[in-house]
């Protein structure tokens, strides 16, 4: 394939023009798709090669909160990580620089997919849509960095079972996955009271109905952040579990908001007809 031929395929352009309706042929879609799916494993691979020269970062940012445990516990347990098996080291590294990269590039492939389905939104919703992705985004980073705060606490709690003529060792493929769930069940936490406000923006609940339910979804959070939370502490459930009440409360009054403004708008249109006035149908 040539370099031009290249960058066509990387542009997805529609081979049969737009119709007057804006429809494109399905063959279209699927060119478009298949440009931005290259683009985005484009990206991950490059990420990835960048990502294989802070290893030793990466490692240490991993190893952190396992750390700041260990010297929390001060010589109560004894605890080390180690890595098993031969091929063990390898796959450390290319799981590690595999999910850095992921989310490294995260804003790029979030952008691709939904770039690719903008054109079949409404203006509605894709007004809706913007305000989603410009919030979301810092939400979920905002979980991410909760979960890795509470989780040195939580690794505590955790290894200090350990009983006293036992010495704790970690795998560290185990611990990896425990904190790459821990970090994601706290990101994708932060995104249900936004869920909450699109669902009062699309007109599906009102703030009263959301007042009305409160209490019990309050106790149905601190129910999921038990449940959600892998470490199965209480001080990564209690902080999951606050900062999505605060969230949700937020939420909530801001629902109220928009009912209220939409109530007065309502009023200044009906003001604008007068009763005996005729229709002009």
């Amino acid at each position: 394939m040539s370099i031009l031929g290249a960058i066509e395929l990387l542009r997805g352009r529609p081979a049969h023009p737009v119709g007057p309706d804006g429809r494109m042929a399905l063959s279209d879609h699927f060119r478009e798709l298949r440009a931005r799916l290259i683009r985005c494993v484009l990206a991950l691979v490059v990420a990835f090669i960048v990502a294989l020269f802070f290893y030793d970062e990466l490692l240490e940012l991993m190893l952190s909160p396992y750390n700041d445990a260990r010297i929390a516990l001060d010589q109560e347990v004894q605890t080390r990580a180690y890595v098993s098996g031969a091929t063990g080291p390898l796959m450390l590294q290319l799981k590690l620089c595999g999910v850095a990269a992921l989310v490294a590039t995260s804003p790029y492939w979030l952008y691709q997919v939904w770039s690719f389905m903008l054109p079949g939104l409404h203006r509605n919703e894709r007004k809706w849509s913007r305000i989603f992705a410009a919030v979301a985004g810092p939400l979920f980073i905002g979980g991410v960095v909760l979960g890795y705060y509470v989780l040195p606490k939580g690794l505590e709690v955790l290894i200090g079972f350990t009983p006293d003529p036992l010495e704790n060792l970690v795998e560290f493929g185990e611990y990896f996955s425990f904190l790459t769930r821990m970090l994601l069940v706290f990101g994708v936490a932060m995104e249900i009271p936004l869920f909450v406000v699109l669902l009062n923006l699309a007109g599906v609940v009102t703030g009263k109905q959301i007042g009305r339910f409160r209490p019990w979804i309050l106790v149905g959070t601190f129910i999921f952040a038990a449940v959600a939370t892998p470490s199965t502490d209480p001080f990564a459930m209690t902080a999951l579990a606050s900062v999505m009440c605060v969230l949700f409360l937020i939420s909530e009054g801001i629902a109220r908001g928009v009912d209220r403004f939409r109530g007065r708008r309502r009023a200044r249109s009906a003001d604008q007809w007068d009763d005996d006035e005729a229709s002009a149908l």
